[in-house]
Order: structure tokens, then C-alpha cells, then sequence
């Protein structure tokens, strides 16, 4: 960037692309914006399952997953371990991956993994309260995102397998992810 000049951006297809991008008018500066990584777990003790009420927005005093923003410098396994630590105080063990979910509205990508608790649990800062569900316990009307919806109804289908591909975005989701 020159020295002296603040950025100012303007949208516009810089040579060699094919899509508009925030360009620098005094420096040529292309400020990608890429979608944003949330790694989190179906984290399991026994046959119950851990769901956090949120805290914070969105959808606070909601339901989900211990889940969030991958950090820089971390795995996607790191940043789910993290992310069960900050919002459950809970250490888990990452058993597989069980899904790979693709949120274009909000610039996402959702991995999702199956992991065992290995500690005790307490709501962390951004959670409200934390427990453990039985299956027919979850409080389905009171789930934070589809994608946590996706999550459980995955996770219930590989019960008992230990072998299957990463799920993905299941068929007839379109309107809730564009």
C-alpha cells in the first residue's frame, strides 16, 4: 500500500479473475474475503448428548453444539477441542469426522465431528447453561441452526457404524444455505 494514503476500496474484477473484489484504488491491494471456517463436535458421554444454550447472539438462549471459528495456527480438531473447552469446559477426544456442511449465505464452512466427553462439563462464557440430552430429550424447537439439526440426524444415522463418508449438506437445503 503507499505510504501517506488510506485504503479505499472499490469492487471491481482484477485481471486473471473472474468474480468482483474489494481493490485498493491507490495500491491495487485485493482484499479477498473468504468464507470463514466453524469446526465443533457431537460430543457424546454414554449414549447422551452435549448441547450448549447460547449466550451470546446469535440465536442466544437457543441450543447447539460446541462449535465456532477456527483460529490461525490451529487444526480443525484443535479448534473443536477449543471451542468444546470454551463453551463447555469440557476435553474431548475426536473420534472422525462426521460432517462437512456449506453455508454460502454467511460465508461458512461447518466441519463437524464425532468426539467422546473426557471431563466434566460447566457452561463457559458463551454458554447460558450446558447438559447432557438423551436422543429422545433433545429440545428440537429450541435448536440454534440447521446445521446443528443436520448434525444430530447424522450423527443418528451413523450409530453403530464405524465406517461411513462425511456427510454433507443434506439434498433440499439450498433455500437455507444461499
Amino acid at each position: 500500500m503507499t505510504q501517506g494514503l488510506s485504503p479505499e476500496f472499490q469492487m471491481e474484477i482484477p485481471a486473471g479473475d473472474d468474480r468482483k473484489r474489494r481493490v485498493c484504488k491507490h495500491c491495487s491491494f485485493i482484499d479477498y474475503q473468504n468464507p470463514k471456517i466453524v469446526a465443533g463436535s457431537v460430543v457424546l458421554s454414554g449414549e447422551q448428548i452435549l448441547l450448549c444454550r447460547r449466550a451470546i447472539e446469535p440465536r442466544r438462549g437457543f441450543w447447539t453444539l460446541p462449535a465456532g471459528f477456527m483460529e490461525l495456527g490451529e487444526s480443525v480438531e484443535e479448534a473443536a477441542a477449543r471451542e468444546a473447552m470454551e463453551e463447555a469446559c469440557a476435553k474431548i477426544e475426536i473420534r472422525r469426522t462426521l460432517s462437512i456442511y456449506s453455508v454460502p449465505r454467511i460465508g461458512q464452512v461447518q466441519v463437524m465431528f464425532i468426539a467422546d466427553l473426557a471431563s466434566d462439563i460447566a457452561a463457559g462464557p458463551e454458554s447460558e447453561e450446558v447438559a447432557l440430552f438423551d436422543w429422545a430429550d433433545i429440545p428440537w424447537a429450541e435448536l440454534a441452526f440447521p446445521t446443528v439439526v443436520w448434525a444430530l440426524t447424522h450423527y443418528a444415522e451413523t450409530r453403530g457404524r464405524e465406517n461411513f463418508a462425511p456427510f454433507v449438506n443434506p439434498p433440499g437445503t439450498d433455500l437455507l444455505t444461499r
